[in-house]
């Protein structure tokens, strides 16, 4: 005979609530149990709507600086206000993928979608570390051409429009930081308007520095270090949202630990079959095989684990199946 449990995580992860349910089912062969517990949330509220506003207006402020940076990088032919432009249009298409997979996050499960759309947040995590990747490739080619025959730069023009970007991406990183830290989708958002800022603000000492020497080179030489900071900040979000692609265990959940502490549980005298994997950039889930001879032991288990996994562990989805013994579903010879 075998039993599952069975922990449901909430699609809004910035409400406290935690509750349990559990209903059983018996025939000849099997009795199920669920448990559901919600996921909780951060003290610090933003509601949907209020991320949904700050996104947009992150949107609206860096196509705005894109379309100035971009046309005062040609008119005063700065490969690096080109560059830092190519750069700030990749994250306003991150941003978008960001904002959209944040919507499809909150529909509910229904038809083939039976664990919702959370997925798509970690798409758009990857949608945007490649669009990065591949603007640096842009920007150091030209870099490079550049270096060899530097152009004459208008130095005090790249440090008004740096100055005007350290503002607007500052802004930006401001509007974002709220709720980032438990999110790759929205912390990548995050991280690239606070780097943008960093980044403006090199353009604008190199725009002065051209200004006071008459270094040129200093031009592709920003772009350059420019492209090696957001190869930088890039390769982690990259390794992140491809782990999460690939179901690996997410930054921040320890699997031994979990290990140990399933299998240290009062009546449990074997753990196998343990899986850990992302729903979404926010929402993690767990699958295990729980073997408890005693029935008694597997009452109080019920009621214990799903809340304990979401405290301990911000595992917001658990299904536990309980078994009698090892060979319930058959042993090996």
């Amino acid at each position: 005979m075998e039993h599952k449990a069975h922990g449901a995580h909430s699609e809004h992860e910035h409400e406290h609530e935690e509750h349990g349910h559990h209903e059983a089912h018996t025939d000849s062969h099997e009795h199920h149990a669920h448990a559901h517990a919600h996921a909780h949330g951060h003290s610090h509220v933003l509601t949907p709507d209020g991320i949904n506003k700050r996104m947009g207006i992150a949107v609206v402020l860096n196509l705005v600086f894109v379309v100035i940076e971009s046309s005062f990088g040609f008119l005063s032919n700065s490969v690096a206000l080109i560059a830092d432009a190519g750069h700030n249009l990749g994250d306003v298409l991150g941003l978008i993928c960001a904002w959209a997979a944040i919507v499809l996050t909150r529909r509910p499960p229904a038809g083939k979608f039976t664990y919702g759309l959370g997925r798509s947040s970690v798409l758009a995590a990857l949608t945007n570390a490649v669009l990065l990747l591949v603007a640096c490739g842009a920007i150091a080619w030209e870099a490079i051409m550049r270096l060899a025959s530097p152009p004459v730069v208008a130095g005090a023009t790249v440090m008004g429009v740096a100055g005007v970007g350290i503002v607007l991406n500052g802004i930006s990183a401001w509007l974002l930081h709220g709720g980032s830290h438990g999110d790759l989708n929205r912390r990548s958002a995050f991280l690239h308007m606070l780097g943008d800022a960093a980044i403006s603000a090199g353009v604008l000492v190199s725009g002065g520095l051209i200004v006071y020497t008459g270094w040129n080179w200093l031009d592709p030489v920003v772009s350059i270090a420019i492209v090696a900071i957001i190869l930088a900040t890039t390769w982690s979000l990259l390794r992140d949202s491809i782990n999460l692609s690939l179901d690996a265990v997410p930054e921040g959940v320890n699997s031994t630990a979990v290990m140990s502490f399933l299998s240290g549980q009062r009546g449990v005298t074997d753990v196998h079959d343990l899986h850990i994997w992302a729903l979404s950039t926010t929402s993690v889930a767990l699958t295990a095989h729980l073997v408890v001879p005693d029935r008694e032991a597997e009452d109080a288990l019920l009621g214990l684990l799903t809340p304990h996994l979401k405290r301990q562990f911000r595992i917001d989805h658990a299904t536990l199946q309980i078994e009698r013994d090892r060979c319930d579903h058959g042993c090996r010879a």
